[in-house]
């Protein structure tokens, strides 16, 4: 059940349960998505309080994520989730200078790839932190890469929609399904303050295609 939508720069938003929304859409051309891995971050207060998400269960157990569809795909935290073997796993080394996070966070492909790693520049997160969980928008560009030529990009655990503004700045349509309103109303917000900085050297997104069946 598609609770609210919106369409903000050629990118759709969605408030919903991924898992009774899936079916609903339209074929996309591939998967870039972070969903919860199931380590209780909102337990921490020192992260999750400050950011108003302490004491919420939402990341308590792993998302489900059998009802993906199987197209060329990249998942965050694909070592905490029962995924097929792979050959190219995707490394972000957080560049952590010693603080007491972990070092690395990994991503499962199903792509016929070599390993490859991305080092994240000290402090490089956009503008700040929004969510306990948040992808910096500039690791999520560089997975796109890896997903060319794809032109539709679907992300069902949204968060605060750094897959989205990815995608705006590269030219792909994405639809991102978030199920915590509070999280959707950040990622419209995140969106939005995107569009209103536009890359020039950047294409708009192609127009949404129209609806088929995704299964």
């Amino acid at each position: 059940m598609i609770i609210r939508e919106e369409r903000i720069g050629g990118q759709r938003l969605i408030l919903g349960d991924s898992r009774l929304i899936l079916s609903m859409l339209e074929r996309q051309d591939a998967i870039l998505t972070d969903p919860p891995y199931g380590i209780g971050i909102t337990k921490s207060n020192r992260i999750a309080v400050s950011r108003g998400m302490g004491g919420e269960a939402w990341d308590d157990k792993p998302a489900d994520l059998s009802g993906l569809p199987n197209i060329p795909s990249i998942i965050w935290g694909g070592n905490y989730f029962d995924l097929p073997p792979h050959r190219g796993p995707l490394v972000w080394d957080k560049n952590n200078a010693g603080r007491d996070f972990a070092d690395v966070e990994i991503a499962w492909t199903n792509l016929d790839m070599v390993a490859r790693r991305f080092v994240m520049r000290p402090m490089g997160m956009d503008g700040g932190k929004v969510h306990p969980t948040q992808k910096p928008v500039a690791l999520m560009e560089w997975c796109l890469g890896f997903l060319s030529p794809a032109r539709s990009i679907l992300d069902p655990y949204m968060g605060s929609a750094s897959t989205l503004i990815a995608c705006l700045n590269m030219g792909l349509s994405g639809t991102g399904i978030e199920v915590r309103s509070d999280c959707f109303d950040i990622a419209c917000r995140r969106v939005d303050e995107a569009t209103r900085q536009p890359d020039l050297f950047v294409a708009p997104p192609d127009p949404q295609p129209k609806q088929e069946p995704m299964i």
